[in-house]
């Protein structure tokens, strides 16, 4: 098992906090692992077992417990007196009413509060209105790079692992299955996609027109990394033979999906004029072997687009500040990152420029157009490690393998 140390870490700083800790993220990233590991941390550090409760409510033992009265009742009987209480909620929104029981329980001096949810519905419901201030979010996603390469220890070329990286899964489970039934991946990515869609999505929000969805979902992995609306998407879709679909239930199924963790939005943001653009947002799919089985091929001519949606992960992963595209001028940056007190750390991404000099001078003339001296850095394939004027080139994979900290 592949210990998430970053989340771990995260986990145990907040370990005793008065704060409902509320772990997010798609079905399969390892919500449920993660709760397994930080499980056995509390061990390490003296916690009994009688001091933890686990429930999983995908499982069909808990099933009997999605009345919140009832699970209330059946937690409160198990705590123990003068000792803290460690609830670990897996999936809570199966749960009706559920943030009712939270709120109950967060207000017992001895009981700390882990809840996992699929659905981002978590922090835009009741749960926020009844617990502002009260709950602190951490969003888990598949592996990382350096997560991955953990799993592969007979292959000592990270170059090479980076390409695989790069075409296929990073959901745990897939990665972990790739080593020793590689055939099956494909099946189980299938039906992760059809629970996401039909169970999490479809089901919930009522849709009817399921085609349609299908075919706003296709569309929008077969352009991530590019700006687009939902009028642009509407115009691509009606423009070929099948049953029209209106832009205005393009902005549903796009929030639908960015709700439920498939997709990212990524706002633009005026760099010169310091103010956010509310058109073209890009979008980046939360997996990029999940991408290839919606689009029936692993997309090898796409590679500067998957390269790209895999540095906006470790960003998102990372946590250092608000992700935007850039606007300078006529000309745009990849990710403008803003961290709080007002500092940026500007990115460029490209797969290879070296001997390509027309290239260089694209990547790196948005940069030249910005004013600041906030870093600006240029990620590459390339092995070699430059400088121009200030911005620096660096190797995506040495990149990767960074910690946040370093």
């Amino acid at each position: 098992m592949i210990k998430r140390t970053e989340y771990l870490h995260k986990l145990l700083q907040l370990k005793d906090q008065r704060l409902i800790k509320v772990v997010t993220g798609i079905r399969r990233a390892g919500k449920s692992t993660l709760m397994q590991l930080f499980s056995q941390e509390l061990d390490k550090h003296g916690i009994s077992q009688q001091q933890i409760q686990s429930y999983n409510f995908d499982e069909e033992k808990y099933y009997d417990l999605t009345d919140w009265r009832k699970l209330h009742q059946v937690i409160e009987s198990k705590l123990i007196p003068d000792k803290m209480n460690y609830i670990f909620l897996d999936e809570i929104q199966q749960v009706e009413n559920f943030e009712r029981m939270v709120g109950s329980l967060f207000i017992k001096e001895n009981v700390d509060i882990y809840i996992t949810g699929s659905n981002a519905f978590l922090l835009s419901g009741e749960l926020a209105t009844l617990l502002t201030g009260r709950y602190i979010s951490l969003h888990l996603l598949p592996f990382s790079f350096a997560e991955y390469i953990e799993n592969f220890t007979d292959e000592r070329n990270e170059d090479r692992l980076f390409e695989k990286y790069l075409s296929e899964s990073s959901f745990p489970e897939a990665v972990k299955m790739v080593k020793k039934s590689p055939n099956l991946v494909n099946n189980y990515l299938k039906d992760l996609y059809d629970t996401i869609v039909n169970k999490d999505i479809a089901k919930r929000y009522e849709i009817r027109d399921k085609m349609g969805f299908s075919r706003v979902v296709k569309y929008l992995f077969s352009q991530i990394c590019s700006s687009i609306s939902a009028r642009n998407i509407a115009n691509a879709l009606n423009s070929n033979k099948g049953e029209a679909v209106a832009h205005t239930t393009i902005i549903r199924y796009l929030d639908y999906l960015a709700k439920c963790y498939l997709i990212y939005p990524v706002s633009r943001y005026d760099i010169k004029g310091k103010k956010l653009l509310t058109t073209n947002d890009k979008y980046y799919a939360v997996d990029l072997g999940l991408r290839n089985i919606l689009l029936g091929s692993s997309q090898q001519s796409d590679v500067g687009h998957r390269l790209e949606n895999v540095v906006y992960l470790e960003l998102l992963r990372r946590g250092d500040g608000e992700i935007f595209v850039g606007k300078s001028e006529d000309k745009e940056v990849d990710f403008v990152v803003q961290k709080p007190g007002g500092a940026r750390v500007y990115y460029q991404v490209a797969y290879h420029i070296n001997d390509q000099p027309e290239t260089l001078e694209r990547e790196l003339s948005p940069f030249r157009k910005i004013k600041d001296n906030y870093p600006k850095i240029l990620l590459t394939m390339d092995l070699v490690s430059e400088e121009f004027g200030g911005i620096i080139k660096i190797n995506v994979v040495d990149w990767l393998l960074r910690t946040k900290h370093e």
